[in-house]
Order: C-alpha cells, then sequence, then structure tokens
C-alpha cells in the first residue's frame, strides 16, 4: 500500500474513531463542563499528517451529530479549532517525528536531538488544551444562555475546558504517544 493511501485511510479511521469516542456520550462530550474522551487522538497529529484531517472531520461529525447540537458556532467553530490546534501540534512536534526517524544507532549519538525531540512531545499538545479552553470555552455560555453571559461563567467556562482538555491531552494521549513512538512498526509511518 502506498504512502497516500495509508493516509488516507487513516484519516478516515480517526474521524471514525473520534465520532465513535464522542458520539454515546455526549452528555458529558457536549455542554459547559466536558469531557470529550475522544480528544485523546488529537495528540496524533504529533507523529503523522494524516491525523490532522482525521481529528478535524471527526470533530466535525461529532459536532454535527451531537444530540445537543448546538448550531453553526459549534459545529464549524469546535471543528476549526481542533484543526488549528492538530496543525500546531504537527508544527511542535517535528524534532519528535525527526528523533523518530533516526536509526537506533543514531539516536545513541544525538543527544541534542532527543531532548528537543522530548521537549517537543511535550509543547506540541499544548495547542488543543489552550485553543479549545479559549476558544470553546469562550463561546460556549453565549451558545448555552439567552441573556449575555457574565465574565464570571464565560472565565469558568474556559477554565472547565482547558482542564478537562489537560486531564485528556496530558492524562490520556501523552500517554498514547510515548506507547506508539516506541512502536517500531508505526514509526515506518511517520
Amino acid at each position: 500500500m502506498n504512502r497516500k493511501h495509508f493516509n488516507l485511510i487513516l484519516a478516515g479511521v480517526l474521524a471514525g474513531l473520534y465520532l465513535v469516542l464522542t458520539l454515546p456520550f455526549a452528555q458529558i462530550a457536549s455542554g459547559m463542563i466536558q469531557f470529550r474522551l475522544a480528544e485523546t487522538i488529537a495528540v496524533l497529529p504529533a507523529l503523522t499528517p494524516a491525523a490532522i484531517p482525521g481529528v478535524f472531520f471527526g470533530c466535525l461529525l461529532a459536532n454535527f451529530l451531537n444530540p445537543q447540537n448546538l448550531g453553526p458556532i459549534d459545529i464549524f467553530g469546535g471543528s476549526l479549532t481542533t484543526l488549528l490546534a492538530a496543525c500546531l501540534t504537527y508544527v511542535l512536534a517535528k524534532p519528535l517525528r525527526c528523533y523518530l526517524k533516526m536509526e537506533k544507532s543514531e539516536q545513541a549519538e544525538a543527544i541534542g536531538l532527543r531532548k528537543s525531540a522530548n521537549i517537543s512531545k511535550f509543547v506540541s499538545l499544548i495547542p488543543p488544551v489552550i485553543l479549545n479552553g479559549l476558544i470553546v470555552g469562550t463561546y460556549l455560555p453565549f451558545l448555552f444562555s439567552t441573556e449575555t453571559p457574565v465574565i464570571g461563567v464565560i472565565l469558568t467556562t474556559i477554565l472547565s475546558i482547558t482542564v478537562s482538555q489537560t486531564i485528556v491531552i496530558f492524562g490520556l494521549g501523552l500517554p498514547l504517544l510515548i506507547s506508539l513512538s516506541k512502536n517500531k512498526a508505526i514509526l515506518k509511518y511517520i
């Protein structure tokens, strides 16, 4: 299978996985306080560009099919936030991918690159946390209220989304990223 076909299939599988990890848990995956388990796979753009359209289209479909559909602002705003975060994750994880592509003998000699790779492993996961916290956390109070929300509600929602994203991205996504980074079969597709 050539790389282009593999990336297309992987993007589709990730989109489906995002959807499957969101819709059954819609009660906790969407709202002013949310815990979206599917955001675990938002770490995968650190390893492959195929994950960028995968998480974007998965989020778009999940927001569109959400039983608590919040309308176009959430469908497109949340999905575009996920797209931007995925692109930034990919860019910030370049040292990690470069290090993983090296042969084991080269990795042992590349102490500086190993340090950069370890730093980028963590830094590349910050965009999904910050962007979702700020952007989604800001517009959600307006979608759930008929009146203009007070600043305290907006700040509480931003904090809530940021905390839940931190738990999912670093508590579940980071271990996933670390384990996939050690899998030699996967590394050939980076």
